[in-house]
């Protein structure tokens, strides 16, 4: 009898958990997913389901974020839209995100452009994932930052007077693109930048700013692809200035050698 009661008693607490909503048709993927997240979001309900029409799993939830898959398909496609007006409706108050393996600017502008709150290509590391799903939790938006690449440089040539582009960004590399553009960084990403100066590491700069470590990677990561930088001390060189014209590429030589133990320099 004691089990029964303790069984229903369990039961109701999990239906006041506020909830997140896996929406993945790969069994595989699913449980995978669904096994880190019920791990990693403690305090939430883990639902899965294998596509929006069983989302019936859902009803009188507190759903509070819903992870849609929607594999290579664009935006724009017909199921996608289908998928999205549904959850609109059967999870009104719940933040959408998407996951793609697409990874490429348009896309990800065009999914932020119909209001969803976090757009995850499936290149990205788990850690990082699983902290923007915290970040899109909190109230806040997820994206993965944007490359400049062929398409940025051809609207380049469209908006600029001819002969105005420098042969750097014509010929790829848009490494030296992104240097040449203003950065600009997030109040956080700059607590975190100002911490990276002072050589610390991932888990002090957490416990320092009261975030998770995971939550520290995904910022520095977010630093090193605004910088274009190949690692934490040419970013950190790269913010405060002392990187310019034909200084940075031996500055970033030597910053990569006192980086390699061996004091080889990084090839």
């Amino acid at each position: 009898m004691d089990d029964i009661v303790n069984s229903a008693e369990r039961m109701n607490a999990s239906l006041q958990l506020p909830a997140v909503v896996i929406i993945e048709p790969l069994t595989l993927t699913r449980t995978c997913i669904l096994s880190i997240l019920r791990k990693e979001l403690i305090g939430f309900e883990i639902i899965d389901t294998a596509a929006t029409d069983n989302l019936d799993c859902a009803s009188a939830r507190d759903v509070r974020l819903v992870a849609l898959s929607i594999a290579d398909k664009s935006i724009v496609d017909p199921s996608v839209a289908y998928d999205l007006m549904l959850l609109t409706e059967c999870c009104p108050n719940a933040s959408i995100t998407l996951w793609s393996t697409r990874d490429d600017e348009a896309t990800a502008l065009e999914a932020l452009n119909r209001g969803i709150r976090g757009f995850f290509p499936t290149s990205l590391p788990i850690e990082v994932a699983v902290a923007g799903l915290r970040l899109v939790l909190a109230g806040g938006v997820y994206r993965p930052l944007p490359i400049v690449g062929p398409n940025v440089i051809s609207r380049l040539e469209q908006l600029s007077p001819r002969g105005s582009i420098p042969p750097h960004l014509t010929n790829g590399a848009s490494k030296e693109a992104v240097e040449r553009t203003p950065i600009e960084f997030t109040p956080r990403e700059q607590q975190v930048l100002a911490e990276l100066e002072f050589g610390l590491p991932n888990k002090l700069i957490a416990a320092k700013l009261n975030l998770s470590e995971n939550t520290v990677k995904m910022h520095v990561q977010h630093i090193m692809r605004k910088c274009a930088a190949r690692n934490r001390t040419e970013a950190v060189l790269r913010w405060s200035g002392r990187l310019s014209g034909s200084s940075r590429a031996s500055d970033a030589s030597e910053s990569s050698a006192r980086e390699c133990p061996d004091g080889a320099r990084a090839r």
